[in-house]
C-alpha cells in the first residue's frame, strides 16, 4: 500500500511511521525492510526525507500536506528508532504547539496532541537537541494541560478513540466490543499495558483477535445532505451489519444512492456522494457522518448497525 501510494507521488508518512513502529514493537530489524521504488532505499532513510519535504510544506503553506498526527508520528518513529531529529523539523511541532495550530476545525485535537506529547518526550528523553529547551518544556506542559482539560466524566479524553487513556474507562468499552478497527486497538492496548509508543525499546510482541456475531434486520434511513439540498433512501440491513456494507447494499439496490471512498489511516472515508465530492483539501471540505444528531466516533467500516436508526450525510467544512 505505501509502495503504491510512491508511485502516485504521495507522501506517506503517518503511514510508514507506523509501519516502522510495528516493525520495531515486533522485534524486526528496520534494516532489512527496504523500499523498492528508489534503489532500495531503507525505511527510516525514507522518513527521513518525507519529514524534511513536510517541513518545507508547514514552511510555505503554514501546516504540513498531511497533518500534525502524521507529522508528530513521523518525529515519534524517527527518535524511538535512534535517529537524529533536525532541530528544524522538531521545531516546526513545538511552533505549532504554542500557536494552537493542532486543531480540527474549531476544536483542539486530541489526538495530535497526545502523539505531539510523545514524539517530544521521546526529543527530551534522548537528549535530541532542538532550538531551545526552554521552548520545548514549555509545549510539554501545555499539551499536559491541554489533554487534561479535554478529560470528560467518564474518564475517555476527547472521545472513545483519540486517547489511549484512563484504564477504568478504556475496560468498560473493550467488553462493549466498542474498538474493531486495527489503528483504534493499537492505541488501545499499550494504555491498558500501562505502556507507551515511547517504551518500543524494551516490548513484548502481542496479537489480539475480535470477532462481532450480528442476526436479524434492522431498517436504516440514509439521508443525504449535498450543496443543493437533502434526499432520503431507506433499506433493511442485517443486525450488526457495518454501515459500508450498509452503503454498499443501498448502490447496489440501485436506488439512486452512490458512493466512493479513499483510503486514510483510518480506513475508508466518503469522498463522494452521490455525484458530488466534498473530501478536498484544498478547500478543507469533509462528508460529515452523524446518527440522531450525534457525530459518529468510528469510522464507516467499523460502525455496527444494532439497531434501526437514521444516518445522515452531510458536506460540511471545517
Amino acid at each position: 500500500d505505501i509502495e503504491k501510494s510512491l508511485r502516485n507521488n504521495e507522501l506517506v508518512v503517518g503511514r510508514l511511521a507506523l509501519y516502522i513502529l510495528a516493525l520495531k514493537s515486533s522485534c524486526h530489524d528496520l534494516e532489512s525492510v527496504h523500499l523498492t521504488h528508489n534503489e532500495m532505499e531503507s525505511l527510516l532513510i525514507h522518513l527521513k526525507k518525507e519529514m524534511e519535504e513536510e517541513k518545507q510544506n508547514i514552511a510555505f503553506g503554514h501546516r504540513p500536506k498531511t497533518s500534525y498526527y502524521q507529522y508528530s508520528l513521523g518525529i515519534l518513529a524517527l527518535c524511538v528508532s535512534g535517529v537524529r531529529v533536525s532541530t528544524h523539523v522538531s521545531q516546526k511541532l513545538i511552533h505549532a504547539v504554542e500557536h494552537r495550530q493542532l486543531k480540527h476545525g474549531e476544536s483542539s485535537c486530541v489526538d495530535s496532541h497526545a502523539v505531539a506529547g510523545m514524539a517530544l518526550q521521546c526529543l527530551k528523553d534522548e537528549g535530541i537537541a532542538v532550538k531551545d529547551n526552554a521552548e520545548l518544556d514549555r509545549a510539554l506542559a501545555t499539551i499536559k494541560q491541554r489533554l487534561l482539560d479535554s478529560k470528560r466524566a467518564d474518564g475517555h479524553m476527547g472521545n472513545e478513540f483519540s486517547t489511549g487513556l484512563a484504564v477504568q474507562a478504556l475496560r468498560a468499552d473493550l467488553k462493549k466490543q466498542t474498538y474493531h478497527n486495527p489503528m483504534a486497538i493499537s492505541q488501545v492496548l499499550p494504555a491498558l499495558h500501562q505502556r507507551t509508543y515511547l517504551h518500543l525499546k524494551s516490548q513484548e510482541c502481542r496479537s489480539e483477535n475480535e470477532v462481532l456475531p450480528s442476526h436479524g434486520q434492522v431498517s436504516l434511513q440514509v439521508e443525504v445532505v449535498k450543496s443543493s439540498g437533502a434526499s432520503s433512501v431507506f433499506l433493511h440491513v442485517p443486525r450488526g451489519s457495518s454501515l459500508f456494507e450498509a452503503l454498499n447494499l443501498l448502490q447496489d439496490k440501485q436506488t439512486g444512492f452512490t458512493f466512493n471512498t479513499e483510503d486514510s489511516l483510518w480506513g475508508p472515508f466518503l469522498s463522494v456522494v452521490n455525484e458530488e465530492r466534498a473530501l478536498q483539501k484544498n478547500d478543507r471540505r469533509y462528508w460529515h457522518i452523524s446518527s440522531v444528531g450525534n457525530s459518529l466516533t468510528q469510522g464507516i467500516k467499523d460502525y455496527k448497525i444494532d439497531l434501526s436508526q437514521k444516518i445522515t450525510v452531510k458536506n460540511t467544512g471545517y
